[in-house]
């Protein structure tokens, strides 16, 4: 690579973003980091920037934007706050690439402005697609901006398609979370730190609520059905326990490709940051010696009904998704706040998908209007 690739990073302090942080640091003739934003984690958005010397740093929550402004008085660092102002970034001149780490539906917005601006993204948001895969993935083909996956599993997919003709069926990989073998009644009261205790990964909180509800197989299936242009009923979901196979690819012929790693997110983020090149790394590599067996096992939709509500909703399409992305948001992070039981997760995304009102064709107004009215509805029946 013969020149730095200045790289935003929205969503900088979280897991994904400090973990693209130490790609970049390993990697310094490669990349140069141009902006990093942050929610509400000054402190650390500070230590980064103090590292890194960002163009500018964005803070999204307004009330921490005095500390930042204040910790950083004494550098060349902009500093910037509010939502609109993650968006705005975005649409500088000096970033050749933005990497999407931004947890839910706040991602839409920059990740729409970003394809505007004509900026490749390194896309690790999943509820953006989710909510927003028609408009997204129409207005990125007519912009000619590429979206690179960093999802594990979907940037197996894209490796193993490199070279390919279309797929028969995607097999995306699941570990199977924390909770693999429970039946319903084990899981009516699984508390929050049970749920939290992934037995592989190491990802944020909604991140691997999501993983233990098997709602996040769901949300990647619907991501790959807009990134690959597969039709959902060719997308499976397979439990890998061992999370060495991060996915795979079937071919018209019956041969299957597969990808495999350690499970370490680094690495996706490294080919997404780096494509089309491949950089050597000094991360830990796999040992295939050491493996053993492999095994892969369907997913109990009973028990985890998530990933079926998932599979409804974009069959049914239009504003579904959306309404069933708002509702898992809001009942997770009602579910960490130990106001609900584990299975009133599914439950209530469950009547939000039947309660709230269908737009067939849903513009972006729609979308954002969808999201809105679902919280709110949520919040009113959650106290």
């Amino acid at each position: 690579m013969k020149e730095q690739r200045h790289i935003a990073i929205l969503g900088s302090t979280g897991s994904i973003g400090t973990q693209a942080l130490q790609v970049v640091e390993a990697h310094k003739t490669e990349f140069c980091v141009e902006v990093l934003t942050a929610h509400s984690n000054w402190q650390l958005l500070v230590q980064q920037a103090l590292k890194f010397e960002p163009n500018c740093v964005v803070i999204a929550d307004k009330s921490y934007y005095q500390p930042l402004s204040e910790a950083l008085r004494n550098t060349d660092i902009k500093v910037f706050a509010g939502e609109e102002s993650v968006v705005d970034v975005v649409s500088m001149e000096s970033i050749d690439m933005v990497l999407v780490a931004i947890v839910g539906f706040a991602a839409l917005a920059p990740v729409m402005a970003a394809i505007e601006s004509g900026k490749p993204i390194a896309l690790s948001n999943k509820e953006t697609l989710v909510v927003g895969g028609q408009i997204i993935t129409s207005t990125a083909m007519e912009r000619r901006v590429p979206i690179l996956p960093i999802d594990s599993e979907h940037s197996a997919i894209f490796q193993c398609l490199i070279g390919e003709s279309k797929p028969q069926n995607l097999y995306l990989t699941a570990s199977g979370g924390p909770f693999f073998g429970y039946d319903k009644s084990q899981l009516e009261s699984v508390t929050v730190k049970q749920a939290l205790n992934h037995p592989k990964w190491s990802m944020g909180r909604k991140v691997t609520i999501d993983s233990a509800t098997l709602m996040n197989k769901g949300l990647e299936m619907i991501e790959a059905h807009w990134l690959f242009g597969i039709e959902p009923q060719n997308i499976k979901i397979a439990v890998h326990r061992q999370s060495i196979v991060h996915s795979l690819v079937e071919f018209e012929d019956g041969s299957f490709k597969a990808q495999m790693g350690l499970p370490d997110m680094r690495l996706p983020i490294q080919y997404a940051l780096s494509f089309p090149q491949r950089l050597k790394s000094d991360f830990e590599h796999l040992d295939l010696f050491s493996l053993g067996s492999l095994t892969f096992e369907k997913p109990n939709k009973e028990v985890f009904r998530c990933l079926d509500l998932a599979y409804q909703a974009i069959e049914r399409g239009g504003n579904i998704p959306a309404i069933m992305n708002a509702a898992n948001e809001v009942a997770v992070a009602a579910f960490l706040d130990e106001k609900i039981a584990f299975n009133a997760i599914a439950t209530l995304i469950e009547e939000a998908m039947a309660k709230h009102q269908y737009i067939e064709k849903p513009t972006y107004d729609d979308l954002l209007l969808t999201d809105s009215e679902v919280r709110a509805s949520m919040k009113n029946i959650i106290k």
